[in-house]
């Protein structure tokens, strides 16, 4: 059977990528971003680039968390108001992923609540994306997830034209990045890996960025917890969110996305961090139902040897995985402040609305709405 395989158009990496790009994708850029890029100066930077190219542009700031419809509706009406004609990100996941709905609602029309279930397929503006976080890997997808306030759900919103045509992958973006960032960015990207990885929809060139992936992250990962100066660090770190967001794009996700989701709706955990806090209970689950998938990984990535047999494999690089999270020091939801009563009282929801998803049928052992309740309820016990 064939298989797409899907990247962007364009990609630089490395120190000065972003002096060294060619950003003229249109007259007048509409600078999606964030006020923490604004006052790191990051936008700044985007700016002085723009000048010395003499590309207009409109700063729109106002991505103040994970995006909702609301700050669609914001960006789409400053940048038809400023007559922009292309869309630059700057940021983590939120101003990329608000970037692409921006986009898909300008040439689409309508709200983004309404492609709730639809595929994306008329073209945008042209994108760039400037990832200032090591993880989400959203430079590199056709996925967007914006929050409907409405229905107080996370959507996930796909289309091949949601990729943008230009990611710049430069470190000096991600030496700010404070720990606990690094941390939830990294174990985020770690799941995008490992996940694509197990996946139902997993192919051979999905699983040569997954494996590259998952080694850069076991290694470098804690020294760029543990130093955020590390250039090398920090550059391993990108081009592995980068891997792993190619990876995740073309094999899907699996359990734990779906099941982050909807606490990161009702609890407003960050998705990284949500994500991070289930990866023992989640993988524990599916590991007995994919054991010749997680053994083969974890011999590729060298935490089992060749002689383990897949169990031995298998439970080897959970391990590792647990005692990374372990080393990133990642709360568990209880100590983020999350009620027990009220968390207890919305896990039928919950379970429901990950399943509705579609990422737990990804999952290589069967797993139903009953089971992911059973993960929640072991999650808030943690």
């Amino acid at each position: 059977m064939s298989r797409d395989f899907i990247i962007p158009k364009h990609i630089i990496t490395g120190e000065n990528a972003l002096s060294e790009a060619n950003l003229h994708y249109g007259k007048k850029a509409l600078i999606v971003t964030d006020p923490v890029m604004v006052e790191l100066k990051n936008v700044d930077k985007v700016v002085q680039k723009l000048d010395q190219d003499h590309i207009e542009y409109s700063v729109f700031s106002q991505i103040t968390g994970e995006p909702t419809d609301l700050m669609i509706e914001k960006g789409v009406e400053q940048y038809r108001a400023e007559d922009c004609d292309f869309l630059i990100a700057i940021g983590g996941g939120s101003p990329i992923d608000s970037m692409k709905a921006i986009g898909a609602v300008i040439t689409n029309g309508q709200e983004i609540d309404d492609y709730l279930g639809k595929e994306i397929t008329i073209e945008t503006p042209g994108m760039i994306a400037i990832p200032t976080t090591a993880g989400t890997g959203s430079e590199a997808t056709q996925f967007t997830i914006i929050t409907n306030t409405k229905k107080d759900i996370k959507m996930l919103l796909k289309g091949t034209v949601l990729i943008p045509d230009l990611a710049i992958i430069d470190p000096q973006f991600t030496l700010s990045a404070p720990s606990k960032i690094t941390a939830a960015t990294g174990l985020d990207a770690l799941c995008h890996a490992v996940e694509s990885y197990t996946s139902k929809k997993a192919q051979p060139l999905s699983k040569s960025f997954s494996v590259s992936a998952v080694k850069r992250i076991l290694k470098y990962l804690p020294i760029a917890y543990t130093d955020g100066s590390n250039v090398k660090a920090r550059e391993e770190m990108s081009i592995a969110a980068l891997e792993a967001g190619i990876a995740f794009n073309n094999a899907s996700v699996t359990i734990i996305h779906g099941m982050s989701r909807p606490i990161g709706a009702l609890y407003h955990i960050p998705h990284g961090l949500s994500n991070a806090m289930l990866i023992k209970e989640c993988f524990s689950f599916a590991l007995d139902g994919a054991y010749p998938e997680f053994g083969t990984l974890a011999k590729e990535v060298g935490v089992a040897t060749l002689e383990d047999s897949d169990k031995v494999a298998s439970e080897k690089l959970l391990k590792a995985m647990v005692n990374l999270v372990e080393t990133c020091h990642v709360q568990t939801l209880q100590e983020y402040g999350v009620n027990k009563e009220d968390f207890l009282n919305h896990i039928s929801k919950m379970a429901k609305d990950a399943m509705d998803s579609g990422s737990p049928g990804n999952t290589i052992k069967d797993c139903t709405q009953q089971d992911l309740e059973k993960i929640y309820k072991k999650v808030i016990n943690a």
